[in-house]
């Protein structure tokens, strides 16, 4: 396999802009000179996640995850940087030579994860293959056919079949793959004596793929009715599958959602698939499940505005209201609902009347969710009676107390004294005095919110700098990130015989840039990262080059050099005499505890008279 050479690299770093990349995942908007949205590294609610594309790098003031547009993609998708640069190329449309492609696309065995992964791409060709190609699969693929999919949807999801005997077990074991990482795939069930038998049969296969593409999971869904059975059967949790946090076409109608500048979120898979087929491809779902908050937090990320289109019959209209309230309660997307026939469900829709009906149905039958949840609330009523329009008021006016638009809020006013044939000055007068008892409530319970409902945080490995920095430290930081702009600075610096940092990690960033410089004429952020190869080290630069300094001036470059070098020697004793201080507790040698404690006091106060000078 042939290394990718560094010109290469270069060529498909400068053919890229970063903002194209990151955005695909990230909503980003412009904010002075660099662009921010929400950090897909962890929750948040305030955009902290920067890109600039001055220096193509991006930085998370939060996480403090850092790099350029290959880190950002091997730090998301867990890929290596050979699958990365790959990956950019292709996005720009950059030319690789297949030996490249082969490095890049050999066994993912680094990881526990890419491993995993591999598992889950295996067996979802495989029940492609029993489906399309198998006469055990015909039975399954009729099926989908009769439910009106095309053979082409069928292979862009890749869907497949799990007949009733063994297919897994002895397609793994033929390829020596590890018992335990069969244990973990969640593709099988274990007895008590540690045998495995395949999870999924006579089942309809639909991969569940994360956002970045990878099959993480399988649903499956029964051709043939069992009552010992459910309808459709998910893999277990696993380390690559958490159906609160995955949503099903996330994937593929990313691009589909930032075009549009919206989702539509259905119930079920053949939802999605379907209006696939239709020709909407912003569709998504929740893995059978309720909405929750995890997900709403990866919509955030991508668009402003959500549909909810869910079934039409009963079930359907709850999940619809349960929806709303979550949504209202956890994000700051504009809502819509798209209200179906009652009885039918997405799928059923388009079979029935057509995809340029169905088509047009996603977008004439949208309302504003006040209007669904004022329906919602009729439902099952008896309205012609005095006590039921009472209780349907009550639980209006709630609704109504949330409308910041006056002429809107005049017109469901005027709506229900016309109807029920009420004094609108005592509707409004029951209004003011719900939005009083709201704000009360809000206020009351705001201490406990604080506590109780801060949005979980995901676990992340924390980069930045968390402890304050000494004088000296300063000093390095500041002159560092001179150095490796200003070539004057560099001249300078360079040119002091038996010149060095105190700190080992500006030290090695510094030789590094020397080696950096021999080959390069010019500094370049993205590309010398990639030259420092060291995460922590990469890490020290992008938050150097996020900071902000004013302009350079020759006094600082001195002030820098004066304390590095002045203060490190003191530096260096007391890190020596400390040492020895604690080797003569360990020890019990008062004498010599006493005779150090002297010394480090005596550098303390040389050190502090240095720094007034």
């Amino acid at each position: 396999m042939a290394k990718i050479p560094e010109d290469v690299i270069e060529t498909v770093r400068t053919a890229t802009n970063i903002a194209d990349v990151v955005g695909q995942y990230v909503q980003l908007k412009k904010s002075g000179k660099n662009l921010f949205g929400l950090c897909p590294f962890h929750e948040e609610r305030t955009p902290s996640f920067s890109v600039s594309e001055d220096k193509q790098i991006f930085h998370c003031f939060s996480c403090g995850r850092g790099g350029n547009v290959f880190k950002f993609l091997m730090e998301l998708e867990h890929v290596s940087f050979p699958e990365a640069v790959v990956k950019v190329a292709d996005f720009s449309h950059v030319d690789l030579d297949s030996e490249y492609r082969q490095d890049a696309s050999g066994p993912k065995m680094d990881s526990k994860t890419s491993q995993l992964i591999d598992l889950q791409e295996q067996a979802a060709k495989l029940y492609h293959h029993v489906l399309v190609n198998t006469q055990v699969g015909q039975p399954a693929l009729d099926y989908l056919h009769d439910r009106g999919l095309t053979d082409e949807t069928i292979e862009t999801y890749q869907l497949g079949f799990a007949p009733g005997q063994r297919l897994l077990k002895p397609f793994f074991e033929q390829r020596n793959s590890d018992y335990q990482l069969l244990r973990q795939s969640g593709l099988f069930i274990e007895n008590a004596q540690g045998e495995l038998r395949d999870r999924f049969t006579e089942r309809v296969m639909f991969p569940l793929r994360n956002a970045s593409g990878h099959v993480a999971a399988f649903s499956g869904r029964l051709i043939k009715k069992a009552d010992d059975q459910p309808k459709y059967l998910n893999s277990p949790e696993t380390a690559l599958f958490n159906k609160s946090r995955l949503l099903f076409n996330f994937d593929l109608a990313r691009p589909a959602i930032r075009q549009a500048g919206e989702v539509t979120l259905f119930e079920g898979y053949m939802d999605v698939i379907s209006a696939t087929q239709a020709g909407v491809h912003n569709g998504i779902a929740s893995m059978g499940t309720s909405l929750t908050t995890e997900q709403i937090y990866a919509i955030e990320r991508t668009t402003d505005k959500l549909n909810v289109c869910y079934d039409g019959d009963e079930p359907g209209q709850r999940a619809i209201s349960r929806a709303l309230t979550l949504l209202g309660q956890h994000s700051h997307l504009t809502l819509s609902v798209i209200q179906l026939p009652e009885g039918q469900d997405p799928d059923e829709y388009r079979r029935a009347h057509g995809d340029e009906a169905f088509r047009q149905m996603l977008t004439t039958a949208k309302e504003p969710p006040l209007q669904f949840n004022l329906r919602f609330l009729r439902r099952n009523k008896a309205l012609d009676t005095d006590s039921e329009q009472l209780a349907y008021v009550n639980q209006v006016m709630p609704l109504l107390a949330q409308v910041q638009e006056p002429v809107e809020l005049d017109m469901y006013l005027n709506q229900l004294a016309n109807e029920f044939h009420i004094d609108k000055a005592a509707l409004q007068a029951q209004l003011k005095q719900t939005q009083r008892d709201t704000a009360a409530q809000q206020e009351r319970a705001r201490p406990r919110q604080a506590v109780n409902q801060t949005p979980p945080e995901t676990a992340v490995t924390v980069h930045q700098q968390n402890r304050p920095l000494t004088r000296l430290e300063r000093a390095e930081r500041g002159l560092l990130i001179r150095l490796l702009h200003d070539r004057n600075v560099w001249a300078k610096v360079t040119s002091i015989e038996g010149f060095s940092f105190v700190h080992d990690d500006y030290q090695v960033i510094y030789t590094l840039a020397q080696g950096y410089f021999q080959t390069h004429q010019t500094y370049r952020t993205a590309q010398f990262t990639d030259f420092i190869k060291e995460d922590r080290l990469q890490q020290i630069v992008i938050d150097l080059e996020t900071a902000t300094y004013a302009a350079v001036t020759p006094r600082e470059i001195d002030d820098y050099l004066a304390i590095i070098m002045d203060e490190a020697p003191i530096d260096e004793q007391l890190r020596q005499k400390k040492n020895q201080l604690a080797e003569a507790s360990r020890l019990g040698n008062a004498e010599q505890q006493r005779q150090l404690v002297i010394e480090i006091v005596q550098l303390e106060q040389q050190r502090q008279a240095n720094k007034q000078l």
